[in-house]
């Protein structure tokens, strides 16, 4: 199989921004730093992708997505690869995947171990209710000025 017309390794990038992350839908694949390498090889389009953590369960659907994505855009031959090392770290999330997760009520990641504030009303008072949140990577917290709970992205 061959790749429909001639692609660059700049517009597959682009394609992959479209798919979304399955837990946490607002962020793509590529913010979240998931796909760590694109290139066009021959008539082949190898994408190579890293877990956030080794047992990742969504990492078959991600896997499909992509493809999926790639095949929607024409490409015919994709070569998935999954590397674990070096591990994923929530230092390759993006400027803008950091944002995302905020506006969507999860707070980003901080190097100080908690969120730095709120993500629904910004206040600073907040206070960890459980260090396991709705996904693995999560960690739940509560604001104690506006009283609503929310997830934290564990930095990794």
């Amino acid at each position: 199989m061959a790749v429909a017309r001639a692609i660059d390794e700049a517009q597959i990038w682009e394609w992959l921004e479209s798919v979304p992350d399955p837990e946490i839908p607002v962020i793509s694949v590529v913010d979240l730093g998931v796909v760590r390498d694109v290139r066009v090889k021959d008539d082949t389009v190898e994408v190579t992708i890293t877990p956030t953590y080794s047992g990742c369960p969504a990492m078959a659907v991600i896997a499909l997505d992509i493809e999926t994505a790639l095949a929607q855009s024409g490409v015919q031959a994709v070569r998935l690869t999954t590397r674990i090392a070096p591990p994923w770290t929530t230092d390759w999330l993006s400027d803008k995947g950091r944002a995302q997760l905020e506006r969507y009520g999860i707070a980003p990641p901080q190097a100080a171990g908690g969120p730095k504030r709120c993500p629904q009303c910004h206040s600073t008072a907040t206070e960890r209710i459980s260090q396991f949140g709705s996904t693995p990577c999560k960690a739940l917290w509560r604001c104690t000025d506006c009283l609503e709970p929310f997830d934290y992205f564990k930095c990794i």
